[in-house]
């Protein structure tokens, strides 16, 4: 198995500097990851949790792990009970139960390994009244815990979060570079590659997973073939389409679902009840973040798409990105114009922020059909209020 540091692509001194960090045995308590969406931060996160709970330790000059072990195999398929991942479940960010939740389970003794790795997504969304909750824990968490916060900018974290963590700060990587790192990795042409890039909100782990995907690329197909029928569709249409896209968004989940399943009851034997509650918590956890990943493809897809629409109506087609639907994109801004396309896009962000409030898949995405195709084609006006939220 390849050394997982190798998987922070785009990233030199951080990669660099974790290894280092591995290698002297020299892991501090808390671990403030800052850099825009896109930057690999969680997916060195988990390398990192690879490197701090290998039981074998560092291996080699570079400080990498063992990558044979099971508890490097589980951390690497994100499957270790002992390294756990957050996310605000609030619709402004943590919730002060949350994080009074997971204090509380950092008191508790790891189920497999000698330490637990706990990564906290966006504490940038981490308001005063939760960070007071997990200050304590923060400075002086259990000796057997690290701590690795992820957030987009170090200015919008507290800066009570970040005096008690080492900052790591991440680069925004160029377009150009980028394309050029997922060509690389995942032996697509560079058109592809910025196709993938598009529909992951430049996240380069996730553009490679994508273009590696069967499934991943025929979902693509019928998005873009559903926003080239938007013209002509009805309501009636827009409530089907919305429908298929809901089993297509879900579909992922089954064989989700069935690893989960299998893993748990092999391992239920051997458990104690209060394992098996936080491996079900964890499963649950990975279960909504597979969900808001294949939503936010589709609002991805969907912004793509448009955004082709608002340059080929401006006159200036040679900048197209999703080439492979050139006729109906043409089609699309001939009976449009820049303004509405790029009203349609905002329409679309509205949506995508939506889904960071819990609003239902099917909501989601009815929403933002009716949305473009009400917008786009003059159907509604552009400053008009999201569906999601009219009575």
């Amino acid at each position: 198995m390849a050394d997982a540091f190798e998987n922070i692509l785009g990233q030199p001194y951080v990669r660099d500097f974790l290894r280092a960090t591995v290698s002297s045995g020299r892991v501090s308590h808390a671990y403030l990851f800052c850099g825009p969406a896109g930057s690999n931060k969680t997916v060195a996160a988990y390398a990192f949790a690879q490197g701090i709970m290998c039981p074998k330790g560092p291996k080699g000059p570079r400080g990498g792990m063992c990558g044979a072990c099971d508890a490097c195999s589980r951390i690497l398929r994100r499957k270790h009970p002992d390294v756990r991942f957050f996310a605000p479940e609030g619709a402004a960010g943590y919730l002060v139960e949350q994080v009074r939740s997971i204090v509380a389970d950092t008191s508790l003794a790891p189920i497999q390994a000698q330490r637990k790795v706990y990564i906290l997504d966006r504490v940038d969304l981490l308001g005063t009244q939760a960070a007071n909750a997990f200050l304590k824990t923060l400075e002086e968490p259990p000796a057997d815990v690290v701590l690795i916060l992820l957030a987009r900018t170090r200015e919008s974290v507290l800066p009570t979060i970040i005096s008690r963590c080492q900052v790591v700060p991440f680069r925004t990587i160029p377009v150009s570079e980028a394309a050029g790192i997922v060509v690389q990795n995942s032996g697509a042409s560079a058109q592809q590659a910025r196709v993938a890039l598009q529909a992951c909100d430049g996240s380069l782990t996730r553009a490679v997973e994508f273009l590696k995907s069967n499934e991943r690329l025929q979902f693509r197909a019928r998005v873009l073939e559903i926003l080239s029928l938007l013209a002509r569709a009805d309501d009636w249409d827009i409530i089907g389409f919305a429908a298929d896209l809901v089993i297509r968004v879900k579909l992922p989940l089954d064989d989700v679902r069935a690893e989960q399943e299998a893993e748990l009851a092999e391992n239920a034997d051997f458990l104690a009840k209060s394992a098996i509650r936080q491996i079900e918590a964890r499963n649950k956890r990975q279960i909504t973040a597979k969900t808001l990943e294949s939503l936010r493809q589709l609002a991805g897809i969907a912004r793509s798409w448009l955004r082709d629409v608002m340059v080929v109506a401006s006159g200036a087609p040679d900048t197209v990105v999703n080439d492979d639907a050139r006729e109906a994109i043409e089609a699309a801004a001939a009976a449009t114009t820049p303004s509405r396309a790029a009203a349609a896009i905002a329409a679309v962000r509205r949506c995508d922020a939506a889904i960071s409030y819990n609003v239902s898949p099917e909501t989601c995405i009815d929403a933002m059909l009716f949305e473009i195709r009400d917008i786009l084609y003059g159907r509604g006006m552009p400053d008009a209020a999201p569906r999601a939220y009219r009575r």
